[in-house]
């Protein structure tokens, strides 16, 4: 059994059951929260420390896992926890930010003798509460070696791409999959809802052929009952798509697909549907959805 002491910071839909993982493997040690009362009401519960700076937390642990919003909750994450690193801790970020800020966030952690691996995630809520994400590793082989019981309480799937910032240029390509995905299903549908196809029968088949995927599987059914309940936010995806747009064109490559996800998300958000789920993407595709 391992003994590493884990901390766990950012418990929102994903960082909540990801830190429950942690604890039913016993490694969970303390939480925190930009929201002080969720960690110590999860702290509570789970019979953990909530410690009331980032330095502290990072004084009683060995692994430090992050699951934050944007690129300067992450490198402001980093600063607080620099203080009381212990030598050769591992700092793991789960956030998707762009991979120049994982490259600063290991820099800044190298100074203070400690480790960094960038370690996005994909699978969504669902993921994270079956413990089946698939987790996509930048930085030193042998700190993902080290730290791999961690993320393994959590993960279906474990993947070292190479040096820091490559977990996120693989978590870049990943969201323009699901983008581009995304958009395909909703206009299918709302096509199929359009022409008098009975969902119930129109799901398996697509399901059963080459149009099968994850996001028909798991919000098909759903979007075309305009139900658009929190599995990932699309405020969240239209940040996101923002950094691969970045990289993208820095890499000198195509990026229409990104460019209308953009559009259209920024649409959706305009009218006020930035918590509900991406597939509130069927909205924009015109089909006869109740509560659309």
């Amino acid at each position: 059994m391992s003994t590493l002491q884990v901390g766990f910071v950012g418990l929102g839909a994903m960082g909540v059951p990801m830190a429950r993982h942690l604890h039913a493997r016993g490694l969970l040690t303390a939480v925190a929260n930009r929201t002080p009362a969720k960690a110590q009401a999860l702290a509570l519960e789970l019979g953990v420390a909530a410690p009331d700076t980032l330095a502290q937390l990072a004084a009683a642990c060995d692994v430090i896992a992050l699951c934050v919003t944007a690129d300067a909750d992450v490198l402001g994450c980093v600063q607080a926890l620099r203080p009381g690193l212990r030598q050769d801790a591992i700092v793991i970020d789960h956030s998707t930010v762009a991979p120049a800020t994982a490259q600063r966030a290991a820099a800044l952690l190298r100074e203070a003798g400690a480790r960094f691996l960038d370690a996005p995630v994909s699978g969504g809520v669902e993921g994270a509460r079956n413990g089946k994400l698939s987790v996509m590793v930048g930085g030193d082989e042998a700190t993902l070696e080290h730290a791999r019981v961690v993320l393994e309480s959590y993960a279906a799937r474990v993947t070292w791409m190479g040096a820091t910032g490559s977990g996120q240029a693989t978590k870049a390509v990943n969201q323009v999959l699901v983008a581009g995905i995304a958009a395909a299903v909703c206009e299918g549908l709302a096509l199929g809802a359009a022409l008098g196809l009975q969902a119930e029968r129109l799901l398996p088949t697509l399901a059963a052929g080459a149009a099968g995927n994850w996001f028909l599987d798991k919000r098909g059914a759903t979007m075309l009952r305009g139900e658009f309940g929190v599995g990932f936010k699309l405020g969240l995806l239209h940040k996101d798509l923002g950094i691969v747009q970045g990289i993208a064109r820095a890499a000198g490559t195509e990026h229409s697909v990104v460019d209308k996800a953009l559009a259209d998300y920024a649409a959706l958000m305009a009218a006020g549907h930035a918590d509900e789920d991406i597939s509130a993407l069927i909205r924009l595709k015109h089909a006869p959805v109740r509560g659309a």
